[in-house]
């Protein structure tokens, strides 16, 4: 199942599959570069364009930070957390914070309600499951960003600091008021594999009518 595709005029070989099953969620990363930021632009400009939406509403929007950007959202989120986690509890927060901002990027995934109410108000035979598409289609998103990171050799977890830290990045990088932020994707060099993992059976989970 090999397929080839062209990405900013590099071709990108690798079995769907095999990317899929290799996407692991990758606590312990480095900001050690591992491909240039132009290339991580390209994958999640690929990304966004190619994801997904039902009606084609394309309400997923996506802000990527480098360097000292990246490093501002984990100190907003550690100084957001260090308003509601106990002090005696706090150096365990601070630590998982720390290590999200060794990495050298951070990918935020919003979604735009004006694009939803407006579909909402299009066709409002639909109404009540337009936001429910919205959050499928984000969910698709996160997912394509976070393979083709992985696929770039790149580690990478998805994390949700949102509400909590909503207001902060919407006053520092302006974002407009209609994107909700719905996940954040700290990124970096892999300096640990992923561990074993367990699944459930597949009988459990599958049914297959013939």
């Amino acid at each position: 199942m090999k397929h080839l595709n062209k990405l900013g005029g590099v071709n990108v070989a690798k079995d769907f599959l095999k990317a899929v099953e290799d996407r692991r969620s990758i606590y312990v990363i480095s900001n050690e570069k591992v491909v240039p930021e132009e290339r991580i632009e390209e994958v999640v400009k690929f990304a966004v364009k190619h994801t997904p939406y039902s009606f084609n509403a394309t309400s997923g929007r996506v802000v990527v930070l480098f360097g000292e950007e990246h490093n501002k959202l984990w100190e907003l989120a550690k100084d957001e957390l260090r308003k509601i986690v106990p002090v005696e509890n706090f150096a365990d927060t601070e630590g998982r914070i720390d290590g999200f901002k060794a990495g050298y990027g951070t990918v935020l995934f919003f979604e735009d309600q004006e694009v939803v109410k407006g579909l909402q108000e299009q066709m409002a035979l639909y109404k009540d499951n337009f936001p429910i598409w919205s959050e499928q289609a984000s969910g698709m998103l996160q997912f394509v960003v976070w393979t083709a990171l992985e696929n770039e050799g790149l580690g990478a977890t998805l994390q949700h600091y949102n509400p909590l830290i909503d207001e902060g990045v919407k006053q520092h990088w302006h974002t407009p008021d209609s994107w909700v932020l719905r996940a954040q994707m700290p990124f970096g060099k892999p300096e640990i594999k992923a561990g074993e993992k367990e699944f459930q059976p597949l009988e459990e989970r599958v049914k297959v009518f013939k």
